[in-house]
């Protein structure tokens, strides 16, 4: 039987409740097959790491994760400590320590969730964001001088590389050929962002010829955000920059219904480091505490884990799970409406999968 390495790290707010939910669902999975199971480790980094050390995470964190198979990660944010901080500190320390250059963010509308758009059919709105992880917006290049004084300066420089834009350009197409509609929208900026997102746009162009029978179009950032409003149906699969997919993947995620229940893969394509999984919601401080929070963004997560573990099977077992669960809208929590409790939604799921053993 296999045993997978799991590193649990449920880092601020709501992410010590939601992470321990998805590990009781990846043990329900376990003890109802004999094919593997899972072997936790958890890490207490995060705020609360950073109050009793000044720092989110040990300066060897990644050595510490690095044999793990997976990594399952709640969120980092807490108001007590800038953004940047935390943000920097744990999670792209992480992201980046590990190249994991694609974040990988699905969005559908799950049964029994009434999302916003009223004119839409749930099988209009069935998407995959690829946002590219590593550079860009996001690359931390830049700084600040004469700080305090009427000359103060401060500059944020998008960083792109051939080799970053390439193989996440590389990465989309192939997504998008192993999905039924073969469809990719490449999302840009190119019409303001001259150097850079022009640059992006020309080898969006040279990957393209790689992949015949990918049929992909160009579409710039403003105008996708409307698109994904008023013409959802006409989108698949996006790739983006890192920014721009940031702020498309929330509003996909609200336009599904809420943050609440939309996952994400921080992954690394070539399986050099663990790939890390986390639903997108935050740290959420304002109900911390109060078992108020969805678990089905990180039981998602953990279906995207398994299909990065190779564990299909298992991964298409906990989908079916939680479509059930959301299906019933007294299994619904607060941002969906309802008035269930993440323990109760987590014991649904777990029942779920008891009774479908393999």
């Amino acid at each position: 039987m296999k045993t997978y390495s799991i590193a649990t790290i449920p880092g601020d707010g709501i992410g010590k409740e939601v992470v321990p939910a998805g590990q009781q669902v990846l043990e329900a999975l376990a003890a109802s097959s004999n094919r593997f199971g899972f072997a936790f480790e958890n890490f207490d980094w995060g705020g609360d790491y950073y109050r009793a050390h000044g720092v989110m995470m040990p300066a060897d964190g990644l050595d510490a994760l690095r044999g793990k198979d997976a990594i399952l990660f709640g969120s980092a944010g807490d108001p007590a400590i800038p953004d940047h901080i935390t943000l920097w500190g744990l999670r792209l320390k992480i992201c980046q320590g590990f190249d994991q250059y694609a974040n990988v963010r699905p969005t559908r509308i799950l049964p029994g969730i009434d999302g916003p758009l009223k004119r839409c059919k749930s099988e209009d709105l069935n998407w995959v964001i690829v946002r590219e992880n590593s550079e860009g917006e996001y690359s931390g290049v830049g700084g600040r001088v004469h700080q305090g004084h009427p000359i103060e300066a401060a500059t944020d420089v998008t960083m792109m590389t051939r080799v970053g834009v390439e193989r996440i350009m590389r990465f989309a197409f192939k997504l998008a050929q192993s999905r039924p509609r073969k469809l990719l929208t490449v999302v840009t900026k190119s019409n303001a962002q001259r150097h850079a997102m022009v640059m992006w746009d020309e080898i969006a162009l040279q990957v393209s010829k790689e992949f015949p029978d990918v049929t992909w179009d160009k579409e710039i950032v403003d105008a996708c955000t409307a698109r994904m409003v008023n013409r959802p149906a006409t989108l698949d699969t996006l790739v983006a920059t890192n920014l721009h997919a940031d702020i498309l993947s929330d509003l996909a995620a609200a336009l599904a219904g809420s943050l609440g229940i939309a996952p994400t893969g921080n992954i690394d394509p070539e399986h050099r480091y663990p790939s890390m999984f986390e639903p997108i919601h935050g740290s959420a401080f304002d109900i911390m505490g109060k078992g108020l929070a969805n678990p089905v963004g990180t039981f998602w997560s953990v279906v995207m884990m398994l299909e990065h573990l190779g564990e299909l099977d298992a991964a298409k077992r906990l989908m079916q799970a939680i479509e059930s669960v959301t299906a019933n809208p007294a299994l619904h929590t607060g941002d969906l409406g309802g008035k269930a409790t993440t323990a109760q939604v987590t014991q649904a799921v777990c029942q779920q999968l008891a009774g479908n053993t393999r």
